[in-house]
């Protein structure tokens, strides 16, 4: 954080790396719905559709933190590992530098394909933009808790893990548009919708 109070700069050099998941889902938000609306597509329709697609790719995206190091939790026995009846060959790769650590890579991994499960299966029963939001929430719960169990963490404060805050936004902001936009304009059914062509009116 000191060195972007420094160098402001460094916010959008995107090509030194470092951008987190949570920096891609907003800057994806955006030009999604700019692209939405130069092509009046709906982005509600459109956010239900890719959001399965999102969470399964982040899901498979984690296993790049195993093959490099990375994203790990804190430390942890051998014995404990094997008690997770992990493959051989998870438990030989969370061995590094003499410590073997919690594989934080899987847990999240495994928590996004789950998501990715209920949500295919749970889409056609929600209103519309609701797949969407539900994604955020669902990846949201289980970020927030598998953060705390990471040491590679930005932190905000000494206490207060920034992507733990952004989940926690993440949640309040997607429930409280879920109830809303129940409430004042009752979208119809995903399913009710239709695929193309898309609506050209106003979306509410």
């Amino acid at each position: 954080m000191a060195i972007l109070r420094g160098n402001p700069g460094e916010i959008i050099k995107i090509w030194h790396g470092g951008i987190a998941i949570h920096g891609g889902l907003i800057g994806g938000f955006i030009a999604g719905v700019i692209v939405c609306k130069v092509k009046n597509l709906n982005p509600f329709q459109i956010g239900d559709i890719v959001a399965p697609s999102i969470i399964l790719a982040q899901g498979i995206g984690r296993w790049g933190n195993f093959m490099n190091h990375e994203a790990h939790g804190g430390p942890v026995s051998r014995a404990f590992l094997e008690q997770l009846h992990l493959p051989n060959f998870i438990i030989e790769n969370m061995y590094i530098n003499g410590q073997y650590y919690h594989p934080t890579f899987l847990y999240e991994s495994i928590w996004d394909v789950a998501g990715f499960i209920i949500l295919v299966n749970i889409r056609k029963h929600l209103k519309l933009g609701e797949t969407f939001f539900l994604y955020l929430t669902w990846y949201s719960i289980g970020r927030f808790f598998i953060e705390g169990l990471r040491t590679d963490s930005l932190m905000l404060t000494s206490n207060i893990r920034v992507a733990q805050l952004v989940s926690i936004l993440l949640i309040l902001i997607s429930i409280s548009l879920i109830v809303y936009r129940r409430i004042k304009y009752n979208p119809p059914l995903y399913s009710k919708v239709g695929a193309l062509p898309w609506p050209t009116k106003k979306v509410k």
